[in-house]
């Protein structure tokens, strides 16, 4: 499957906001916003008077960015949400959080979702016992997802699980630390997804021109 595979803290530099796309790096002052809180390339200290297109596009893009997907696989999720009931935006993000590298990202196993989607390609993490390798399986309320006994030796995952409270957890999970575990309560909260704060309007504006 195609993929980006240039410098994430680029993208977060070109949507002038942290994406989190690096971990506990972008907790730290080393976070390439912190450092040049300007677009990357040449022009990117210039002032660009930005129309309501351009708002609407980078909003889209921020969008698209921190959950990493590319525009056919966003433009996918958009049409599902579309035809739900409900605000078409709150679907959206709903849907993009229900996916497993999203969700085991917010239970605490890794500490990006960049993270997230190779952990889950590895065949790590089992739902309701069974081992799911796609990181856009959407999970249910009531799913169950948990480290695979062969993984929890992983360095990484556990300095994650370390570090969770730093993050938080979302009110929709519910963490067995010591087991390894973590349930889906609920479907996501719009309220509670403010990191980065999203204007899913504008992206429903873009696509209905």
């Amino acid at each position: 499957m195609a993929r980006y595979t240039g410098p994430v803290c680029r993208m977060c530099r070109r949507e002038n906001t942290k994406l989190f796309l690096k971990g506990d790096r972008c907790h730290t002052d080393k976070c390439a916003v912190e450092r040049r809180n300007y677009a990357p390339g040449q022009h990117g200290q210039g002032r660009i008077k930005v129309s309501d297109y351009g708002t609407q596009l980078r909003e889209k893009q921020r969008v698209k960015r921190t959950y990493g997907l590319l525009e056919k696989q966003f433009h996918a999720y958009f049409d599902k949400a579309d035809r739900m009931k409900g605000v078409t935006g709150e679907n959206l993000l709903v849907l993009l959080e229900r996916r497993l590298d999203s969700m085991v990202y917010r239970m605490g196993f890794v500490s990006s979702r960049n993270e997230g989607r190779s952990l889950v390609r590895q065949g790590h993490f089992l739902v309701n016992g069974r081992r799911v390798d796609i990181p856009s399986y959407l999970v249910r309320p009531g799913d169950v997802v948990e480290l695979r006994e062969k993984s929890r030796q992983v360095a990484r995952i556990n300095e994650a699980l370390d570090g969770v409270m730093r993050r938080g957890l979302p009110s929709w999970v519910e963490l067995d630390r010591a087991a390894f575990k973590g349930i889906v309560k609920t479907l996501p909260v719009r309220e509670e997804m403010t990191t980065p704060a999203f204007q899913e309007h504008l992206i429903v504006e873009l696509y209905s021109k």
